[in-house]
């Protein structure tokens, strides 16, 4: 095993162990565990009780650096591993696991099966114990521990998984490359900073797998945009930008859930504001003109409001009006809108 930086300086810290060597695996574990002990530290990550046939064959070609509390591993394994049956203590950290060849197994949660990492994929999830696990043998692997505090709100119990090779992945893995090669050296500043870039990155890739993989949000999310539309159809500002700012998504995740239930945010938009506007046209309480039923719900003008109003409901609003003038009540009005005056031609 190989040592370098300041032990003294619990902030950062760097070793290398290799049990690949013929002869040296059972002595394997041991140093990894001195050397995760020594320059990682417990408060980070509590390594766990391992089985005794790993304990016997432990043959991994390890890089490991610890960022202020943060902690990377590059991990090179010939042999399989496997947890003892009784994984460890309570934890409270995050944790990626990226992984190049073979496959590494996770226990879930109670009441939750397993997951497996394959070759090209990731998993991102917040630990709150130590939890088993189990990897094949010719393994290469990277496994990231994160403080949970900016993340864990982000994550909730959500699994987040994809592949490594996406934008986000591919920097994410650059930064830690270069963290393993710099992080001996660097100043108490940058150790901060270089842990403030892992966890950003980190919320990139997760926020981007949101976008592409949470179809059971996409119900809650539109529904609650709507809500937020409805209160504010006569703002001039209402766009699918506003309400995904006002929403915390991005516009993608906005505009894919109103996809996954068959709809679009711009015409969900426009079918509420003609449809204020047609009850306001035939509402008893006064009368308002084309331009100015057009200037109140946010159209350009009144030849617009007029071709979009006709395209919608077959007439044009005059003619809607009038057609109604002999009827008995008007449609229901909405709370939120429910004394417009008629129209006047």
């Amino acid at each position: 095993m190989h040592g370098t930086g300041a032990e003294a300086d619990g902030a950062r810290g760097v070793f290398e162990v290799d049990s690949t060597a013929p002869g040296s695996a059972p002595r394997g574990l041991d140093a990894f565990r001195r050397g995760w002990e020594t320059q990682v530290g417990d408060d980070v990550f509590q390594l766990p009780a391992f089985s005794p046939d790993t304990i016997g064959d432990f043959r991994v070609k390890g890089n490991v650096a610890k960022v202020h509390g943060a902690a990377i591993a590059d991990l090179h394994a010939a042999s399989a591993t496997r947890t003892a049956d009784v994984p460890g203590g309570d934890q409270d950290l995050v944790a990626m696991y990226v992984v190049r060849r073979g496959s590494w197994t996770l226990g879930g949660p109670p009441g939750h099966g397993d997951q497996t990492v394959s070759a090209g994929q990731f998993l991102v999830r917040h630990l709150g114990r130590l939890t088993a696990f189990e990897t094949s043998a010719h393994l290469t692997a990277k496994f990231l521990v994160l403080p949970s505090s900016e993340l864990k709100p982000l994550l909730g119990s959500r699994v987040v998984t994809g592949p490594a090779d996406s934008a986000e992945m591919r920097l994410l893995t650059a930064l830690t490359d270069m963290i393993h090669t710099t992080v001996a050296d660097l100043g108490p500043a940058g150790v901060v900073a270089a842990q403030g870039t892992l966890i950003e990155l980190t919320k990139a890739v997760a926020k981007g797998r949101f976008d592409d993989v949470e179809p059971r949000l996409a119900p809650a999310l539109t529904q609650a945009a709507k809500d937020l539309a409805n209160r504010r159809l006569a703002d001039p500002e209402l766009s699918p930008a506003m309400l995904a700012r006002e929403l915390n998504v991005s516009v993608r995740t906005l505009h894919r859930a109103f996809a996954a239930v068959g709809e679009q945010v711009t015409t969900y938009i426009r079918h509420r504001r003609l449809h204020e506007a047609r009850l306001a046209l035939v509402a008893p309480s006064g009368r308002l003109t084309i331009s100015e039923l057009a200037a109140h719900w946010q159209f350009a003008d009144g030849s617009h409001f007029t071709r979009a109003f006709k395209k919608r409901y077959g007439q044009t609003p005059t003619e809607y009006a009038r057609s109604t003038e002999a009827t008995s009540p008007p449609p229901s009005h909405s709370l939120a809108d429910s004394a417009w005056p008629a129209v006047r031609a």
